[in-house]
C-alpha cells in the first residue's frame, strides 16, 4: 500500500525511482528540494514491492478558479523494471482516493507529448485529455 514520505530517509528512498523521470535531479539535493516544495503543498508518496520503492508520485492539493479544489499530480513514475505490473495503477488509486477524501473535484496531471506509453496508461486509468499545456523558457 502506498504511503507518504515523511522522514528524510523515506524521501531519500524515493530518489532512484524519481530520477528515472526527472533525470536532472541531484541526489545530494533531493531531500532539501522536497522539503522546500512541501512549503508550497507538495507531498511525496511511494509504493514498495518486496521492500523496494518501485513507484513514486508527487502531488499538491489546492484551489483555483477553473477547477475549484483539486489535486495536481506533479510527478508519477514507476521504475523501469517494475512497469506493467500494476504499481502505477496502485498509485493512481491511492491518489484518487486521497483527492476524494480531501474534497477535490478533479485529479489532473500533465504528461510530455513524447510519453506515449504513459498516455495510454493514463487513459486506461480513466483520465482524459482535456487541455493543451503551453510553456515558455524564460532563461
Amino acid at each position: 500500500m502506498p504511503q507518504e514520505a515523511k522522514t528524510d530517509a523515506e524521501i531519500e528512498s524515493c530518489f532512484d525511482v524519481m530520477s528515472e523521470l526527472r533525470t536532472h535531479l541531484v541526489k545530494d539535493e533531493f531531500v532539501q528540494l522536497v522539503r522546500d516544495m512541501e512549503a508550497d503543498g507538495y507531498r511525496l508518496v511511494y509504493h514498495e514491492d518486496d521492500g523496494q520503492v518501485v513507484a513514486v508520485a508527487g502531488y499538491r492539493i489546492y484551489t483555483n478558479l477553473i477547477l475549484g479544489r483539486n489535486m495536481y499530480v506533479d510527478d508519477l513514475v514507476t521504475t523501469t523494471r517494475s512497469r506493467s505490473k500494476g504499481n502505477g495503477a496502485v498509485l493512481i488509486k491511492w491518489l484518487r482516493d486521497k483527492a476524494k477524501s480531501a474534497g477535490c473535484r478533479y485529479l489532473h496531471l500533465d504528461s510530455g507529448t513524447e510519453r506515449h506509453r504513459a498516455h495510454k496508461f493514463y487513459v486506461k486509468q480513466g483520465l482524459t485529455v482535456s487541455a493543451f499545456h503551453f510553456t515558455e523558457n524564460l532563461q
